[in-house]
Order: structure tokens, then sequence, then C-alpha cells
């Protein structure tokens, strides 16, 4: 068995999940199957239904176009919110524990469609067969009976989702350094779940590929300068790679007209203008000359 958990004052369970490798947290959803669907944990959880039984779920985003394109998965599951909507509704049927973990007590809960439809993430899932609503629980029975994190963390590889336990202004220190979000910051419930590199889903980015053409064929430019521009503004730079192709990441999507400046010494520069709407742009093949 693992180590126990780290304990002491106002420490509070966490969990990153990192957008940029979630392609492996396929592994999570599977690991909370075999922990819940069928299994009943006294105190905790009732038994998770196999059908409908999702207490994670995995959202794919595609995008850019072929050969400058990328796929993204977003896992999801129960926030662990400090202000909790399902927790206002359910009242003594939703405990928030002080490790910041919330159970939906699967006694006091039955009937209680209210708390499921309360969750704005829409992280619940209502067993049918028990009139239940119920969460990820964060693995709070494993955590503890000792084990050091929930069994997604070692399910998922190359630290795609991380646990830790640490305070509030610890945690703040942890996002802020590192650029961590969660999901919806608008609706101000103080999730605990956060993300890395969450702009793989919510931003834009404009790429292309750049050759040079000599005798009738096209050679791919490595290392020429890309600049972007938003009016008279430096917005982003980047460098082609092998094949020539390049990818200026984190833009607002919507975010309207951008000219892109693209050049290398003893080869040459081209410019483009572009209109950046709600989708990603690939601006094809640019000859430099």
């Amino acid at each position: 068995m693992s180590k126990p958990p780290e304990t002491g004052p106002g420490r509070k369970w966490n969990l990153i999940i990192d957008v940029a490798k979630s392609v492996h947290a396929v592994n999570a959803i599977l690991s909370a199957k075999d922990e819940y669907v069928g299994n009943e944990h006294p105190g905790y959880s009732a038994p998770v239904p196999e059908e409908g039984g999702d207490l994670f779920t995995l959202e794919r985003k595609v995008r850019g176009e072929a050969p400058v394109v990328d796929a993204a998965y977003l896992l999801k599951t129960c926030n662990h919110c400090d202000n909790a909507p399902c927790k206002d509704v359910g009242g003594d049927a939703v405990i928030k524990r002080d490790d910041g973990i919330i159970i939906i007590d699967p006694v006091k809960a039955k009937g209680r469609r209210d708390i499921y439809e309360a969750c704005p993430y829409n992280a619940l899932i209502w067993n049918e067969d028990l009139e239940l609503p119920q969460n990820w629980i964060f693995d709070a029975h494993l955590l503890d009976a000792g084990m050091s994190v929930p069994r997604c963390v070692d399910a998922a590889p190359l630290n795609s989702i991380q646990a830790i336990k640490v305070t509030d202004a610890e945690m703040q220190r942890k996002a802020d350094a590192e650029g961590l979000e969660v999901l919806h910051p608008e609706l101000d419930t103080k999730p605990r779940v956060y993300y890395r590199n969450m702009h793989r889903f919510t931003s834009c980015f404009i790429g292309g590929t750049l050759v040079t053409q000599a005798s009738g064929t096209e050679d791919c430019v490595e290392g020429a300068d890309i600049e972007v521009y938003r009016g008279d503004e430096l917005v982003g730079q980047a460098l082609s790679d092998t094949y020539g192709e390049f990818k200026l990441d984190r833009l607002d999507p919507g975010s309207g007209a951008y000219r892109i400046v693209m050049s290398r010494d003893g080869v040459g520069q081209a410019e483009r203008t572009v209109e950046l709407g709600e989708d990603s742009v690939y601006l094809g093949v640019v000859v430099l000359g």
C-alpha cells in the first residue's frame, strides 16, 4: 500500500490535469470504472452503473488543418468546488470535507435529482436504478485507508494527472507560477481541479508552411523568423521547424485581423494578413523569395 498522504492544518486536495498530455487520461476513466462500477464503498459511495456511470469524461478538440494541426483532450470530473452549487442545494446530503473533497451521501441524497441538476459543469451522474446523484469522490475511501494519491494519478502516465495536498495559499502560488487554469472561472465556484496547457482548448493559433522554389522544386525553410502583429503591436514570435512549419499559439478566438511577417536572411520574406475567427487558421504553403 502507498504511504499515507501528507497531513497538516489547512491542507486540501487539488487535481492538476495536463491538457497537452490528456490523450493518456483514458486510463483515468478506466481506473474509475474499475473502482466504482458495481462496487459499494460504505459511507462514501454506492455502486455506480455500468451504463451512464462515467465519473470522468473526455472531450476532444481539433485545431488547424493538415499538416499544421493538433488534437487535445479535456478530462472532466467533479471539481470539488469550495462554493459548490450542489452543496448549496443539497444541504447535509452533500459533505464538504476539511481536506476539500466533496462526497454526496449515498443515503441522504437518494431521490435528490436537484443535486445532480445543480452542477454547472455537468460533472455528476444520475444513477437511475438507485435514484441517486453521484460524483467522483477523489478516491477518498482509498486516501483515508492510506493511499498517497487517487488511482487516476497512478493510472495516467507521463504526469498527465497530478494530485497534491497543499494549503489554498500554496495552491494559488503554484497556479500563478505555472499558469494553471480552472473551468469557467466566471462561475466563482472555486473549483479544486486545475488545468495545465488549457490554451490547447481555449485559444487559437495561426500556422503555415514555408518553402523556397528553385528550378521547379520546393525546399522547406527551417529557422525562419515569424512575427505576428495586431495593428502595430508585436503579439507573437516563432521559428519554422525542419519541415518549414510554424505555429503561433495562445491567440484569442474572434480577435480580428493579424499581419504575419515571415523571413529568413539569405532566403527572402513574405507577408500575409488573416482574420482570426473562432477557429485556428492555416495559411497554407508560403513561398519565401
